[in-house]
């Protein structure tokens, strides 16, 4: 015999964020409470059938274990909507209500209101006993499980109510956990297609770089460099830094690198670049305190000689052969970009020689601590020291440059909250040496040299 299945008439409408007649409040939007593991907790069970002599007639159930499931029922979807409270677990819908029955119309009609207005509860759906399609259909359409009506007895309702209920919490951990890696992922894509490919084909320079962003589980920061070679053989690099280290400076500064870009392969270099890109950042910042700084190289074809410009930015450091580590003059820099309307940027020219490494930087790698919290930072000489160590002891390229942000981090006794971009460019002895061939003079092609008597 079906045990009878409790009822409650609620005709007072809740007012939505303020206690209704069941106890409960309103707030649209929230996610229902969910029951504790191990099916512990008192549930409640909103149920819309319209049939006044149906089956829930008392106010609440109790299942063999002691747990109660509280009962309010609603004869229509209207009034349903208004008794959906936070507190309400799970949702038992009656397939064949009045109210949604016509003869031309969908049998799932009234599920699929209620899922539409419940989209974060568990819902069941009550279907007449052998109509096992439509309860396949009713499952199909969202429903965690369905009910026989004539098969329907208390422990039956209880068990389906909590199974509905975990299995309505694991789809949305599901839900939410794919959603979360599609994201990671497309933020992942998208980040590594905004980082930089040097075009550096014909070049004789060996290039490599390091960055690691602030951030935390990100891939691009508020730093951001860019290194191409321009048709008459001259290797422009750059390296920048705006202020701060979020996704708002991240995507400044890759408008600021693309715009670098363009500009020097359209040929503008020194001050003139320079103003034009004050003059993109002042248009696409936030706000008028938002400033980068910039330190750009154009290394001459034949790799002795370049100029450099610094717009508020920290200046290279070069390596040459059989001389420690220093770094390039600083004295003629102009202020950071953003900072003053009609600035001036000088371009200095500076001796390179044959075989070298040069080393730009932003100034997360030299704002760390040198020894831990609380002592001084490591600062431009610091950096210098320490890189002077490591290519002592034989270091070059990406081994460089990892062993330098490493160190950085082991000496700030810690991870380092800034953004830290590193760039390395360097001209080796075999191509020095094979520089020096090309620009011998040769004998014109045809002509024997004379023989010597």
């Amino acid at each position: 015999m079906p045990v009878p299945v409790p009822r409650q008439r609620v005709s007072t409408p809740s007012i939505p964020g303020t206690p209704d007649a069941t106890g409960g409040s309103r707030t649209p939007g929230r996610t229902p409470a969910a029951p504790a593991a191990g099916g512990g907790t008192d549930l409640v069970l909103l149920v819309i059938e319209d049939d006044p002599t149906g089956t829930f007639t008392v106010p609440e159930l109790v299942d063999a274990s002691g747990n109660r499931v509280r009962v309010r029922t609603a004869r229509n979807l209207t009034e349903a909507e208004r008794l959906l409270t936070d507190d309400v677990h799970c949702v038992l819908v009656d397939l064949d209500l009045a109210s949604c029955r016509t003869d031309d119309a969908d049998r799932l009609a009234p599920l699929h209101h209620v899922l539409r207005l419940a989209p974060r509860h568990a819902v069941l759906a009550l279907t007449p006993s052998g109509d096992a399609a439509l309860a396949a259909e009713a499952v199909r359409a969202g429903a965690q499980d369905h009910l026989c009506r004539e098969e329907l007895d208390g422990p039956l309702l209880s068990r389906a109510i909590r199974y509905a209920v975990e299995r309505k919490r694991a789809d949305s951990v599901q839900v939410k956990l794919a959603e979360s890696r599609l994201r990671a992922q497309e933020n992942a894509r998208l980040e590594r297609g905004l980082l930089p490919t040097p075009l550096l084909q014909g070049s004789e320079l060996r290039f490599a770089a390091r960055y690691r962003p602030g951030r935390s589980r990100a891939l691009l920061g508020g730093d951001f460099y860019d290194t191409v070679r321009t048709p008459d053989g001259t290797v422009h690099a750059m390296i920048g830094d705006v202020c701060g280290h979020g996704p708002d400076e991240a995507a400044l500064g890759v408008e600021l690198r693309i715009a670098w870009r363009a500009l020097t392969l359209a040929g503008l270099c020194g001050d003139e670049l320079l103003s034009t890109l004050q003059q993109v950042l002042e248009h696409e910042r936030d706000n008028e305190e938002i400033f980068a700084t910039l330190c750009t190289v154009d290394i001459a074809p034949d790799g002795r000689r370049a100029g450099l410009c610094l717009a508020g930015h920290p200046s290279p450091l070069i390596a040459r052969h059989g001389s420690p580590a220093r770094l390039l003059p600083y004295e003629d820099g102009g202020p950071a970009l953003g900072l003053l309307p009609r600035a001036r940027w000088p371009r200095r020219q500076v001796e390179l020689g044959g075989a070298w490494s040069l080393m730009m930087y932003t100034d997360g790698l030299i704002e760390g601590r040198s020894a831990g919290p609380g002592t001084p930072r490591l600062g431009q000489d610091g950096m210098v020291e320490m890189i002077n160590r490591q290519l002592a002891g034989g270091l070059g390229g990406e081994e460089l440059l990892e062993a330098a942000v490493a160190e950085v981090r082991k000496l700030n006794g810690g991870e380092l909250t800034d953004d830290v971009a590193v760039v390395l460019l360097a001209r080796e002895k075999a191509a020095t040496a094979a520089a020096d061939r090309s620009a011998r003079p040769e004998s014109a092609p045809g002509r024997r040299a004379p023989r010597r008597r």
